[in-house]
């Protein structure tokens, strides 16, 4: 169909300049003394036939170029070509007030050339203006700070605001009984660049990455076919940019949206740069249950301690504790008192002694 209507435009174009240029063209070279009011049927035909012998071999070029065009509109997005088209028209506008200067000068070649020149510089400076911009300038319209605001309103508008997944928290698995439980709610973005990552890393020749990476997009299926949460594939690439985590703060920005992810790193720069993050191990840690000196816990003895005649036991959610006289007890289940509580931020650390040596000692 496409070569169809280059072949059609090609004899269009070649009808055309025969009706016009061949009678002065016979003309010039004595080959009869034709009218182009009755051959202009001629004429036309004639011209269309030689042009498409002339230009036939460029019909492959052509359709090479239109189809590289088309695939490069589908895979644009929509807001980039909206704002592009936007620029490009302010360029132009400017190129035809500034051009129309030049016609107030009486010289042919500046009449000419310099409107030409003026119209395609412009025309690709505000192109390239629009589309660099489209980030700001999405952001500049979608935030309205002089509207009153209303708490339920605002509570309407969170649940809206996108949780954007990392590729950390979506391999480290938790994400999906979050979800499970209801404590993820409103919408849930998956950028395309992550799926790209996890692919990359469930295709990794390591069998620790390759299993990690399975695992995430496996999490990923889960969660889309098993709880009704509203996920969207965020199709957009920041190609100038290479790493993940800062196009992540990119769309994050652009979206006014919530990063979810483990990475303290990630965490740190949407802190530094007004992000709102939510944090699977900070939720986790909150999670935890609160303990405090003189309390009495029962727990099992796993392994021995760093230091002489210490015990090492965890509680059911991981945290670990240091028994002091614990050394006697491997493999046993005993009742600890608790000394003392330390919070770092991998997690929370509980010193405690024996109860049989609490009562020795008191």
């Amino acid at each position: 169909m496409l070569k169809r209507i280059i072949q059609a435009c090609i004899l269009l174009t070649g009808g055309t300049l025969g009706m016009f240029i061949l009678p002065s063209l016979f003309t010039l070279i004595g080959i009869g003394n034709v009218h182009l009011l009755y051959n202009s049927y001629v004429f036309s035909i004639l011209g269309a036939l030689i042009f498409y012998l002339i230009t036939s071999w460029l019909i492959t070029y052509f359709i090479d170029f239109i189809k590289r065009v088309e695939e490069f509109l589908i895979n644009t997005p929509v807001k980039d070509l909206i704002l592009g088209s936007v620029g490009l028209m302010f360029g132009l506008a400017i190129a035809f007030l500034v051009g129309s200067a030049f016609y107030t000068i009486h010289l042919p070649i500046i009449n000419t050339v310099a409107p030409i020149l003026l119209t395609l510089l412009f025309g690709y400076l505000g192109f390239e203006v629009g589309l660099k911009k489209r980030d700001e300038l999405f952001s500049l319209f979608s935030k309205n700070k002089n509207k009153p605001r209303d708490k339920k309103l605002e509570k309407v508008e969170f649940q809206n605001v996108p949780k954007i997944l990392d590729t950390s928290v979506i391999i480290d698995g938790r994400i999906a009984d979050i979800c499970q439980a209801g404590f993820l709610e409103g919408r849930i973005m998956i950028p395309q660049f992550v799926l790209l990552e996890l692919q990359h890393i469930a295709d990794s020749s390591d069998v620790i990455k390759r299993n990690r990476g399975r695992r995430g997009l496996d999490i990923l299926n889960h969660i889309q076919k098993e709880f009704s949460i509203n996920i969207e594939i965020f199709e957009d690439d920041f190609v100038e940019m290479q790493e993940v985590d800062s196009k992540l703060v990119k769309l994050a920005k652009l979206t006014n949206g919530v990063v979810v992810t483990n990475d303290f790193n990630l965490n740190k720069v949407c802190k530094l740069q007004n992000i709102s993050v939510l944090n699977i191990n900070d939720l986790a840690n909150a999670l935890k249950p609160v303990v405090v000196p003189g309390e009495e816990i029962n727990v099992q003895v796993i392994q021995y301690g760093k230091e002489k005649n210490q015990g090492i036991g965890y509680l059911d959610d991981g945290t670990i504790i240091v028994i002091e006289g614990g050394q006697d007890y491997i493999g046993k289940q005993i009742d600890v008192l608790v000394k003392s509580v330390l919070q770092k931020s991998a997690g929370r650390m509980i010193f405690a002694k024996t109860k049989i040596l609490e009562n020795g000692l008191f």
